[in-house]
């Protein structure tokens, strides 16, 4: 399971949240204050520190006001067919 933080298609999720919190003007701190959660939350998954589920993904896209079904699908598109 941990080479799944590895995968290409875990980095291009990352990166986007990284992106989209950019593109909202929102500090890691600011947003943080919007899921309820400490800044080292935000900071310890932007730097793959820390893993995400699906589920706390799609909460944190929705804290950033966007459309989970199109980042989860470009995720799907980039997925391994198994995890090594």
């Amino acid at each position: 399971m941990a080479g799944a933080v590895r995968t290409e298609a875990y980095q291009f999720l990352l990166s986007e949240l990284i992106r989209l919190r950019q593109e909202t003007g929102l500090s890691q701190a600011g947003l943080a204050v919007l899921l309820g959660k400490p800044p080292s939350y935000v900071g310890k998954y932007e730097l793959a520190e820390r893993r995400l589920d699906v589920v706390e993904a799609i909460v944190i896209l929705k804290a950033l006001q966007v459309d989970s079904d199109a980042v989860i699908a470009a995720v799907s598109e980039l997925a391994p067919d198994r995890l090594q």
